[in-house]
């Protein structure tokens, strides 16, 4: 996937530790045969005065890894075909054929081979130190986009947050804590369901908001967000925008037209809202006088897929790669209604709404080789 195929090898520092203190010594021993048991082989080399001990995520379900599992939403998608090329054919609530993004970064930055789910039941003690994702399928930044779905909305995803860094501490202590918390990498991926979900599927809303007062307050609660994970100690810290939403299978199929167009008002809209958090993450920089923060664009990434997908040895580009590949997505997209298509590397989508991960693993690749700077 990368040109750079080097190895980086973990440099761990232990600090002094007084024989007086054994839980000290208890934390440290604990710390560093979690993290030698939990290191893999990085394709990406980072400065060696630089570390990313974990990746720490939010955000909704392109880069949910089963958190919606056990609650009652029809925002899942713990069953087959999801997951049909994930390690052991599982469906383990990633909404994708395979791997998610975050799954794909952590694999290149040598962390481990995927970011679980915060609220797996088979989570492992390693993992709270090598990071987690507490996305949830439905999650958007307005509130009332989540109780729509059903999903975890972003102020309690903070709380199991809140819940992660306590659990820890009495792992590794609190220096140990504050240490993994400010040197890793803080991802948020958002915004998809305000716009095709809320604001474009519901009349109420269009008569309650034009498309720029919307914009506006999805931007606005995306940048209270990401102060608020500031304010816990993050300072590495990647939001990033919305992909064309009007080209994706689904609204294709609900306002594109009898040939199913691209929705140009539907990607005008991700356009301007994107702008604007775009603005607003620069101001909150220089606010906080830390330029911490970093606008992520996969709009540009994706659409130049969708444009030219025989540059990238796509076949299909406004079909899901599940069923017809019109509607299907989560509770439709199933083993008992819909067909899988015999070549899901020829699509650039996995159901209506969501890309294989042949798709991601290109865009990860655009990731790196644009913001990769950004990071250290």
């Amino acid at each position: 996937m990368m040109s750079v195929t080097m190895k980086r090898h973990s440099t761990i520092t232990v600090h002094h530790i007084t024989s007086s203190s054994s839980l000290s010594l208890f934390r440290c021993v604990l710390f560093l045969v979690l993290l030698l048991k939990t290191t893999t082989n990085a394709l990406v080399k980072l400065p060696p005065n630089i570390t990313i001990p974990a990746m720490i995520v939010f955000g909704d379900s392109i880069v949910d890894a089963g958190n919606n599992d056990n609650i009652a939403t029809l925002a899942k998608c713990n069953y087959p075909p999801y997951g049909i090329d994930f390690d052991g054919g599982i469906p383990t609530g990633r909404f994708s054929n395979g791997k998610v993004p975050t799954d794909l970064m952590a694999e290149e930055f040598g962390i481990k081979p995927n970011i679980p789910a915060y609220r797996d039941p088979n989570l492992k003690q390693e993992d709270f130190l090598t990071g987690v994702t507490f996305a949830s399928g439905g999650a958007g930044y307005i509130p009332f986009t989540t109780q729509l779905s059903g999903g975890i909305s972003l102020s309690q995803q903070l709380k199991l947050f809140e819940e992660y860094i306590e659990k820890l501490k009495k792992m590794v202590g609190e220096e140990r804590t504050n240490f993994i918390i400010k040197n890793s990498l803080f991802m948020v991926i958002c915004g998809s369901n305000d716009i095709t979900n809320t604001y474009f599927a519901l009349p109420s809303v269009q008569r309650q908001y034009d498309v720029a007062s919307f914009t506006t307050l999805m931007a606005d609660n995306a940048q209270s967000f990401a102060q608020k994970i500031y304010e816990y100690g993050a300072r590495r810290i990647q939001v990033f925008g919305a992909p064309p939403l009007g080209c994706v299978p689904s609204q294709r199929t609900i306002a594109g037209g009898p040939t199913r167009n691209c929705v140009v008002r539907f990607n005008d809209a991700t356009k301007l809202y994107n702008a604007k958090l775009s603005a607003n993450l620069d101001s909150l920089s220089r606010t906080l006088r830390d330029m911490t923060l970093t606008y992520i664009d996969i709009y540009d990434s994706l659409l130049d897929i969708i444009f030219d997908p025989q540059q990238y040895g796509f076949k299909v580009i406004d079909r899901g790669c599940c069923g017809t590949g019109l509607v299907e997505v989560a509770v439709l997209c199933n083993n008992f209604t819909a067909v899988v298509c015999s070549k899901r590397d020829d699509f650039v989508f996995w159901d209506s709404f969501h890309p294989t991960e042949k798709t991601y693993r290109i865009m990860v690749a655009k990731y790196f080789e644009r913001y990769f700077d950004n990071i250290l």
